[in-house]
């Protein structure tokens, strides 16, 4: 729970932040105008990045591989260092403003234990993706064009086919795919370089060996569910339920999440979606119906990603996700952020606020404010800026970016005529409950079943 600590929390990042994401900007600067030929201002934002490691285990090879690109030679292991140093820029920030949220909310979370990497992924695979990102880094974004994005094709296409490369494949993707939706770049005002810089560094890290060893245990016990984060784009849907584990035998609770997600194309929106979803009934029951889950021998991953299996989840008794904050959350032992997600964005620790006045952009508590994440709200779901203006307690996802914590809501609670009123993300799971959305969703008619019926049609063609 957050009180006066709230304060504590929001106030001026922890020492250095600044520093070292001003040397990352400047990084991501030289990384846009390109490796080919390095100007002063380039270089000098390659000596900072340089120095900021400097009493790092990467301090000599970063402070080479800024020697030879500087001088004109860009080879992969030049670009897999100064890539590197960048991942351990971030990962510095990322743990730093974790550890005082971990101390604001007084979480226990699991130290990360070092995976042995024994892969036997393809080389020449891999290799085809770093002779792409190494064009990337020498044109740099204001270069690339349409004949160096579809030179990645063939690459991509090759890597979907290994089962244990697809992750890589998806990255590299996504970032050809907005590169030429860009397209022409030289053209732009603005770049989002920080994203695809972001990019261009997982991919260069994860084509070096292959991917991160997955590990893992099996887990059974009570899923107690907290809420759910709906990422909805014009070709995807993910659900990502973050929930409490109480594991058979006399363990001690976690906090987990998993993901179910689908394909889509970008007119089915709204509470629709959860129709993609319906392979997962045990799931979408437990968020609509808000009961816990039964799980046996359930894959559960180091970074705390329970793999999402239907069948080995049955129904449990009622469980309010609110009276689970209330009495689980405090006591449960997070998980470890894995190596290669130690990045300040991707800090997403579910938390549980109560007491507070709201205007509908921020909370107001013991002397602190904290802005609401608006733009995260799904349509899929029954929140809205006015139920969050009338709320007195909320379940959700405290967040960092661009310098600042920010709270995204998955469920709330308030009062009306002295009666307890609250929503959730997920209450609309198996299918609108207001009256409004559920006659909107009747009058333009099941999409899902007309969509699968064309495409059965054309397939039989």
């Amino acid at each position: 729970m957050l009180d006066v600590q709230l304060s504590e929390l929001i106030a001026d990042g922890p020492a250095g932040v600044g520093a070292a994401l001003d040397v990352v900007a400047g990084f991501d600067a030289a990384l846009t105008h390109g490796f080919a030929r390095i100007g002063e201002e380039p270089a000098a934002a390659l000596a900072a990045l340089a120095g900021a490691l400097g009493g790092t285990p990467l301090a000599g090879r970063v402070s080479e591989a800024v020697e030879k690109v500087s001088a004109g030679s860009v080879a992969d292991e030049h670009l897999a260092a100064l890539a590197g140093g960048r991942a351990a820029l971030f990962g510095a920030v990322h743990d730093a403003l974790l550890a005082r949220l971990d101390t604001a909310l007084g979480r226990t979370r699991a130290t990360w234990e070092p995976v042995a990497v024994e892969s036997e992924t393809r080389a020449n695979l891999l290799a085809g993706c770093r002779i792409w990102l190494r064009e990337l880094a020498i044109v740099g974004w204001r270069g690339v064009d349409h004949d160096l994005v579809a030179s990645a094709d063939q690459t991509i296409e090759a890597l979907l086919a290994v089962p244990e490369l697809r992750g890589l494949a998806v990255l590299l993707d996504g970032l050809a795919t907005e590169l030429r939706a860009s397209s022409p770049i030289a053209t732009m005002d603005r770049l989002p370089a920080r994203r695809w810089a972001d990019l261009w560094t997982r991919a260069m890290l994860l084509s070096q060996q292959g991917p991160w060893p997955g590990g893992g245990e099996q887990v059974s016990g009570r899923l107690l569910i907290l809420g759910a984060d709906v990422h909805e784009h014009a070709t995807v849907v993910r659900v990502q339920v973050h929930a409490v584990l109480e594991p058979s035998g006399d363990a001690p609770t976690r906090l987990v999440r998993t993901s179910v997600a689908a394909a889509k194309v970008d007119t089915i929106v709204g509470p629709t979606v959860w129709r993609l979803l319906g392979g997962h009934p045990a799931l979408l029951a437990a968020l609509a119906e808000h009961r816990s889950l039964e799980i046996t021998d359930m894959p559960l991953l180091p970074g705390g990603d329970l793999v999402w299996h239907d069948d080995r989840a049955r129904p449990g008794a009622e469980a309010d996700p609110f009276a689970t904050a209330r009495l689980q959350l405090g006591g449960a032992t997070a998980a470890a952020v894995t190596p290669l997600d130690r990045h300040p964005v991707r800090i997403a620790e579910p938390v549980f606020v109560e007491g507070y006045k709201s205007d509908g952009r921020t909370l107001t508590l013991g002397g602190g404010k904290l802005a609401f994440d608006l733009d995260r709200l799904p349509s899929c779901g029954p929140l809205t800026p006015a139920l969050l203006k009338a709320s007195t307690a909320c379940v959700g996802l405290l967040r960092w970016d661009g310098g600042q914590w920010s709270l995204q809501p998955l469920a709330v609670q308030s009062v009306v005529k002295k009666e307890p009123v609250a929503a959730h993300n997920g209450d609309w799971a198996k299918g609108p409950t207001d009256p409004k959305a559920a006659k909107a969703e009747t009058r333009n008619g099941d999409v899902v079943a007309v969509l699968r019926e064309r495409a059965g049609r054309l397939l039989r063609k």
